[in-house]
């Protein structure tokens, strides 16, 4: 990863307490070094080689630090393999449909495993671009204006003029979204879409800089820049091929860089993102932000924007992978009715 990086905050650097941006700071504490860990891998979606590579990763970074770690590939058998290998908890690898979208969350409730990352409730909000849009205007966060066309029966409609970009309704890594500024090309970009979904948001185009928050406990460890070379929209290819993209860390953005981070801290307590995210954003040449997205399962590979603010931020990768595994829960509380008696 091409990183033009600032300053540092100072901080301890060994593996009980690491410092974090914002005043934040982090210790590791190894609740679970006793555990089998299952670091689940691949899935079910179209991100499968993307969570491949940080479920690799993770796992590699956790047996650097001791830990028994179970690779599973996961299917639709993850149930059966969990309980087979004897695993007790869950560090979630995947991206995507049945990974980042609350499936793989409720059935780990269900079974009784701890595991990281966002809850069944936060997982399924983020991940749906709509409904997560509907929370946070509600919540008084700015968005792109957008609409969404429901089903392949709904009109061809548009928020605003051209241009505009088009999105499957549940879907990360890009895939599936087209950046149209001609009328011809609309009809072709919504088909694409819809290849990925059966429901199609449309949003206004907000030119100028991409940028993206890494938080962790609520505390945004820092904002970064990402800039496509040669390109003007972050596709798949351009994401996650190295050299393809230029990264500002800390994002260039003046006396706008603070109110970028409470911005992105406001979005995910919003859509109830838990112990970590990334929120996306677009900024104006005028300094206004608006809220693309909250990925409650950001990558954890080599080419991983969250990593990178991470470690700008005093969180080295392995320290980073056992913090999120300290924090590996259940969210669903148990309750029984108490019978009075007669």
């Amino acid at each position: 990863m091409n990183v033009a990086t600032g300053s540092s905050p100072e901080g301890a650097r060994d593996r009980g307490e690491v410092a974090s941006a914002r005043g934040g700071r982090f210790r590791v504490e190894g609740r679970h070094r006793s555990a089998v860990v299952g670091v689940l891998s691949g899935g079910l979606s179209s991100e499968r080689e993307i969570a491949t590579r940080s479920a690799r990763a993770v796992g590699g970074a956790l047996r650097s630090r001791g830990y028994r770690v179970e690779e599973i590939d996961v299917g639709r058998d993850v149930a059966i393999e969990l309980t087979r290998r004897g695993v007790e908890v869950v560090f979630i690898g995947l991206h995507g449909r049945y990974g980042e979208d609350g499936c793989i969350q409720g059935l780990l409730e269900m079974l009784g495993l701890p595991y990281t990352g966002t809850g069944v409730l936060g997982s399924a909000l983020a991940m749906d671009k709509w409904a997560s849009r509907q929370v946070l205007t509600a919540s008084g966060l700015p968005v792109a204006p957008g609409v969404l066309l429901h089903g392949d029966r709904s009109p061809l409609k548009l928020p605003c003029d051209l241009p505009v970009v088009v999105k499957p309704r549940g879907e990360g890594s890009t895939n599936g979204v087209s950046l149209v500024r001609k009328a011809a090309d609309l009809e072709g970009a919504v088909a694409l879409a819809r290849r990925y979904d059966g429901d199609v948001l449309i949003e206004q185009y907000i030119p100028g800089r991409e940028v993206t928050v890494a938080i962790l406990d609520d505390v945004a460890l820092a904002a970064m820049e990402v800039v496509p070379l040669g390109e003007e929209f972050h596709t798949y290819e351009v994401k996650y091929t190295p050299g393809r993209e230029q990264f500002l860390l800390p994002a260039p953005l003046g006396d706008r860089y603070e109110p970028v981070l409470d911005l992105s801290v406001a979005t995910h307590r919003a859509l109830f993102a838990g112990s970590y995210s990334r929120v996306d954003l677009r900024v104006r040449e005028d300094g206004q932000a608006f809220v693309l997205e909250c990925n409650t399962l950001p990558g954890l590979h080599e080419l991983g924007w969250f990593t990178a603010m991470a470690a700008h931020a005093g969180l080295q990768f392995p320290d980073l992978v056992e913090i999120l595994l300290d924090r590996a829960q259940l969210g669903v509380r148990e309750t029984r009715r108490e019978e009075t008696p007669r």
